[in-house]
């Protein structure tokens, strides 16, 4: 199937973090692509890349970057797409990228997730499309629905523990 979501991350070393929105996507059996081009170092391709997301049926691209974190902002300046940054955790736990990527003059947005939010992102992206997309809607009903369950199932396991013993001060 053809690519609706770009996942590009500055460097492969994001890709422990980044592929925490691919397993979402795959799960989902959302399409999608996946790339590493850096702001810095390809700058060209960044802006490639980009400037032909559109025509090529992307609908949404997630971009996770570290440090500097300039990676989002480069690819939301170049394209009409909503981008969604990730800051991934470096330096300073993360912060430094999560003010850069947060920190967008006006026109150029970029939505953000927390740092390392990369499955935020994927649902963040999925939900976006979903407003034009029933099928993609109602994959991420499904998903959220299923949340519940899994907390009422574990509070349930939780509860059957007999043997645990509570200390309260």
């Amino acid at each position: 199937m053809k690519p609706i979501i770009s996942i590009i991350m500055g460097s492969t070393s994001d890709l422990p973090v980044m592929e925490k929105a691919c397993k979402w996507l795959n799960d989902q059996k959302i399409p999608f692509e996946l790339n590493a081009l850096s702001a810095h170092r390809t700058p060209d391709e960044v802006e490639n890349f980009a400037k032909q997301a559109k025509g090529r049926g992307i609908k949404v691209i997630i971009a996770g970057a570290g440090m500097a974190a300039a990676l989002p902002g480069v690819i939301a300046a170049s394209t009409p797409l909503p981008v969604i940054g990730v800051p991934i955790k470096g330096m300073l736990d993360g912060l430094d990228a999560m003010l850069s990527i947060i920190q967008m003059p006006p026109g150029i947005p970029v939505a953000t997730v927390g740092v390392n939010g990369a499955q935020n992102a994927a649902i963040l992206a999925a939900e976006m499309i979903a407003l034009g997309d029933d099928e993609i809607a109602a994959k991420v009903e499904a998903w959220k629905a299923g949340l519940g369950s899994k907390i009422t199932k574990a509070n349930a396991d939780l509860a059957a523990i007999k043997d645990y013993e509570y200390k309260c001060n």
